[in-house]
């Protein structure tokens, strides 16, 4: 079969397409045709594997010290079951699926955990709509639920709305019945909005933590905020939570989670559970919340794809059609 593999850290030109084994679902596993896959800001975190601070050597022991220990990139899916391991009763050759695996995904087949994150694909969706949902929104609903710990009535400002976690940050957040501030750039005001966002903000033009605005909790998905700065705009035991983490904002959590008041939270998605990616689907057939493209690649452009997402400008997800091998 055809993958893309990454098989040394660095700019995008480490990519290649390479015609590597296909793999057989082991006991309790499921083996996926994959019909669409995505780039993911965290593809590009983990190929280039820079920045990480003191994350680094956890981060490199878990995923590989000197090179990639799973050499095929690539984490959302979707696609039909073409074979199911022993054990695996949920699902039946032929089902069209959709799900989260890390590693393995920018490939004609992908071998998953049938208890994990996969689910059937919800109906109406494309197999690229339905491959650009998991990452985004399995980490927009985690972050929400267990860090900002989200309520009905909740003033909630997030930073980076139209990106993949932000979009289905904005969208999730209404639902749980918040008032929302999105902010994004110019060209994403619109989008923004049409999304549920109470108020959008352009951070081009307009500074949120010199305004008149009091929030319960400030939500960054791309790192463009600082507690510093924020604080003065957070209500008296608002959180300031972050999805891209820096040893400062580290050090902030454990200093602020000593005192009363306003507090730094940093975290972490496991984006492994069906439950959530079923709660997701669910909300995404009763018309709750909506995936978005910003573009689709083929397979054989994965490194044209990693680029644009290295550019930090896409809006939602970026597709990767793959024509899976009979």
């Amino acid at each position: 079969m055809l993958a893309a593999t990454c098989r040394r850290y660095g700019a995008p030109e480490v990519l290649q397409i390479e015609d590597v084994a296909r793999p057989t679902p082991k006991a309790y596993e499921v083996l996926v045709r994959v019909r669409a896959s995505s780039v993911t800001s965290g593809d590009a975190r983990m190929r280039a594997f820079t920045g990480a601070g003191i994350f680094w050597l956890p981060m490199r022991l878990l995923f590989g010290v000197l090179r990639p220990r799973n050499p095929i990139t690539g984490m959302e899916f979707a696609g039909t079951i073409s074979a199911v391991g022993q054990g695996a009763t949920a699902f039946r050759v032929g089902d069209a699926v959709f799900g989260m695996k890390i590693g393995g995904a920018n490939a004609e087949y992908v071998a998953v955990r049938a208890g994990g994150a996969v689910a059937e694909k919800p109906d109406g969706l494309t197999f690229e709509e339905a491959a650009v949902v998991p990452f985004g929104a399995l980490s927009a609903l985690e972050f929400l639920r267990d860090f900002v710990q989200i309520k009905s009535g909740q003033k909630l400002l997030i930073h980076g709305a139209s990106g993949a976690v932000g979009l289905f940050a904005v969208q999730l957040a209404k639902h749980f019945g918040a008032h929302v501030t999105g902010v994004c750039s110019t060209a994403n005001l619109e989008l923004v909005t049409s999304l549920g966002a109470d108020k959008v903000i352009d951070y081009a033009k307009v500074d949120f933590t010199q305004g008149d605005d009091v929030y319960d909790a400030i939500l960054d998905t791309v790192g463009g905020t600082s507690f510093s700065r924020s604080k003065r705009v957070l209500a008296p035991h608002g959180r300031h939570v972050f999805v891209v983490q820096t040893p400062t904002q580290l050090w902030q959590t454990l200093w602020t989670s000593v005192r009363r008041g306003k507090r730094v939270i940093v975290g972490f998605s496991g984006g492994d559970s069906k439950d959530d990616l079923m709660l997701v689907s669910g909300l995404i057939e009763a018309g709750l919340i909506k995936p978005m493209i910003d573009r689709t690649y083929r397979l054989q452009e994965i490194e044209t794809a990693h680029r644009f997402v290295d550019t930090g400008r896409k809006r939602g997800g970026v597709a990767v059609s793959i024509g899976a091998a009979s």
